[in-house]
């Protein structure tokens, strides 16, 4: 008996007992979680870092500055007005010389003004179309051209100085800062671009009868450049002011802002050709409407040789040309006008619209008046200012229905 507890004692040592419990295994440990990649954050952090390292939204500049801009635009109508004067009383060649800062100061003295007068008779113009002038006529001529030139400085002051100090103030997005350095880069250019007009009015041309005027082809460069500056500014100065209106994208509308940006393109063409009809004095050619004399195309229509050359240097054919334009743009306004009709448009737009109409014959009535009265001063200034309103016109309605960014 005592060998057979000894045994069972054995088998329960051993764990061979059939009837022995089996031990519990002890769990292992959880592995330890890798480590994150090398350069990689962590999924939590990764909104919490783009959050803090994305870039800043572009700046949006304050109103003032789309004011400042629609300021400018107004200034350089009035050079382009005041310019339009000067030509029209023949008063450009006035001031022989080209100074930054010397002309600025004006004759004072009888003795400078003599001065003055004595360096302008050496040129074609006093000998040959003003041999009979006065002092006193020259001083109106020579404060006509200087008031030009002076506006022209202010221009140019108007846009450099405050861009200077919006850009310090960091007021002026990426892109502004583009446009920005754009339009005072083309002030500076307008300026060198006037003086090189005049000075072709100063050459002496012995193999020419004409009278001495400045080149037709510089005119409508001066101009052009001036009109390029002015619709710039007004564009970028609306577009920073009046807030975009979310038109659904419809078929008609697209017609509709392609039939805008059309008929602006056609507007601005016939403000340019006004340069060739103001350059070769076409507007006293034919004084009748709406035919050219008495027949609808007139015979010296294409009297130069080659034949390209009517369009730039023949009177007749300038004025011809001159007159298509202006009947093309107003019947171009007129089929937008009624196209617009159709079309759901909010209030601000149908205004642009109208004003669109409304100033267009205005310009027509003007354009036809100036040629039947031989081209008053007075008149012709007039109807320039209303070719600069009616572009204003066109690119407001351009401007109302830019589309809206994704």
């Amino acid at each position: 008996m005592l060998r057979a507890v000894r045994g069972g004692a054995r088998e329960l040592l051993r764990g061979g007992g059939r009837g022995a419990p089996t031990p519990t295994p002890t769990p292992a440990p959880a592995p330890a979680p890798a480590p994150p990649a090398r350069g990689r954050l962590p999924p939590h952090r990764c909104l919490q870092h783009r959050l803090l390292h994305q870039e800043p939204p572009p700046a949006v500049p304050p109103p003032v500055v789309g004011r400042w801009l629609l300021a400018c635009s107004g200034a350089v109508a009035g050079a382009v007005v005041l310019g339009g004067v000067t030509r029209l009383t023949e008063s450009g060649l006035s001031m022989v010389d080209w100074h930054l800062v010397k002309e600025m100061k004006p004759p004072r003295t009888q003795q400078e003004w003599e001065a003055e007068f004595q360096k302008y008779q050496q040129f074609p113009e006093f000998k040959i179309l003003n041999h009979n002038m006065t002092l006193a006529e020259f001083k109106f001529i020579w404060y006509m051209e200087y008031s030009h030139r002076m506006w022209g400085r202010v221009v140019g002051l108007a846009y450099i100085l405050p861009a200077a100090y919006f850009w310090h103030r960091g007021w002026l997005s990426r892109p502004l800062k583009g446009c920005v350095l754009a339009l005072c880069g083309l002030v500076c250019f307008q300026g060198l671009l006037g003086w090189y007009m005049v000075k072709s009015g100063l050459e002496e041309k012995p193999d020419s009868y004409d009278i001495p005027r400045v080149s037709q082809y510089r005119l409508a460069a001066h101009l052009g450049s001036a009109l390029v500056l002015y619709s710039a500014s007004l564009w970028t100065g609306l577009s920073l002011l009046l807030p975009r209106h979310k038109l659904p994208e419809t078929h008609q509308l697209l017609r509709l802002r392609q039939y805008a940006h059309g008929t602006t393109a056609l507007i601005f063409l016939t403000a340019l050709s006004g340069a060739f009809v103001a350059g070769l004095d076409a507007g006293l050619v034919y004084n009748s409407f709406p035919k050219m004399g008495e027949r609808w195309i007139p015979d010296d229509l294409l009297a130069f040789s080659p034949v390209l050359r009517n369009i730039f240097e023949n009177p007749t054919t300038v004025q011809f040309d001159h007159r298509i334009l202006g009947i093309a743009s107003v019947t171009a306004v007129t089929a937008l006008y009624l196209f617009s009709r159709k079309i759901p448009l909010p209030r601000r737009t149908r205004m642009a619209v109208t004003s669109l109409l409304a100033v267009a014959c205005m310009q027509v009535g003007l354009g036809i008046s100036t040629l039947l009265l031989y081209v008053p001063t007075p008149l012709a200034a007039t109807h320039q200012s209303g070719s600069l309103a009616l572009l204003s016109m066109a690119l407001w309605l351009m401007n109302e229905l830019r589309r809206v960014p994704k």
